[in-house]
């Protein structure tokens, strides 16, 4: 019953559409249907970074993927479990109806978008928002091409954001004696866009019950000449700064080289957070309502 209903409200936007919006598919598509060319791609990265205008479609600022199969659209919000999920496709969000270079999209939660659809190479569109001032580029893909080492250095802030805390399993051997040894938990929130808590608590401690001990704010910087290693910053309220080579080792666990002390702290993600239609499948604390930005990082040289 459900699909019946949204084929008959996306058949009557569609006559709507028809009447009052005029698209030449000709300038628009480069000698194929809409349908074909969102089809022929299994997943449609959304490079957020590149996104245009003011406005703001709430479905499209926490995907990272979008797939359109047989009238059912599906999205990744989560970069954990990212080509897993739904055979990598995600979850499924919604519907879409598409014509003449007209995208319809019937959302689960935020309802009827219109956009229209400007193809700018073989495997990358443009879709504007109509009566929105927003615009997204989106990159195709299938599945077994999908760089997806490249997606997690490339929104490594939403990463780390995916697990309510991450825990320091191991701290090498060698190294300096430091006062970061002592530090067993962080949380990176999207509170404030790049706050991080930490915690001196006993390994092992239930997340719900940790303690945190110290606030301050992060950034990440890409590295000149690498494209999976990034420079993470610490900067604590009370003033110290501590600074690390980032690398990911899989999509739970973290390396962390301290660059004072030449030690390496391996953290594990813990409460993984699942990012559904409208925000998370746990309403729980600072995680909550999480929407991606534009980011700008600043680039360092690599000092190893």
């Amino acid at each position: 019953m459900k699909t019946i209903k949204v084929s008959i409200l996306l058949f009557i936007s569609s006559l709507f559409f028809s009447a009052c919006v005029f698209i030449d598919d000709e300038t628009r598509l480069q000698g194929i249907s809409l349908e074909e060319l969102l089809s022929r791609n299994e997943l449609w990265y959304v490079d957020y970074h590149r996104t245009t205008g003011t406005g703001d479609v709430p479905f499209m600022s926490i995907a990272f993927t979008l797939s359109f199969t047989n009238g059912s659209l599906y999205a990744n919000n989560n970069i954990v479990d990212i080509g897993y999920t739904g055979n990598g496709l995600g979850i499924r969000v919604g519907y879409y109806n598409a014509y003449n270079g007209l995208l319809e999209t019937d959302h689960q939660i935020d309802g009827y978008t219109a956009f229209e659809v400007y193809q700018l190479s073989n495997n990358e569109i443009r879709i504007d928002a109509v009566g929105t001032n927003v615009s997204y580029y989106l990159i195709g893909y299938q599945r077994a091409n999908f760089d997806y080492d490249q997606l997690f250095y490339d929104n490594i802030e939403y990463f780390l954001q995916e697990y309510e805390a991450w825990e320091n399993i191991q701290t090498s051997v060698s190294g300096v004696v430091n006062s970061f040894d002592t530090e067993n938990f962080l949380q990176f929130t999207p509170e404030n866009t790049t706050t991080f808590y930490a915690s001196q608590d006993v390994v092992g401690t239930p997340i719900q019950g940790v303690l945190w001990d110290f606030v301050g704010s992060y950034e990440v910087f890409d590295v000149q000449g690498s494209s999976d290693l990034k420079i993470l910053t610490l900067n604590y309220d009370g003033g110290d700064t501590e600074t690390f080579e980032l690398t990911v080792i899989n999509d739970s666990t973290v390396q962390l080289y301290q660059l004072s002390s030449q030690t390496t702290y391996t953290f594990i993600g813990r409460g993984f957070i699942q990012y559904l239609k409208n925000g998370t499948l746990k309403e729980q604390g600072r995680n909550t309502g999480r929407k991606r930005i534009k980011m700008k990082r600043r680039v360092k040289k690599s000092t190893r």
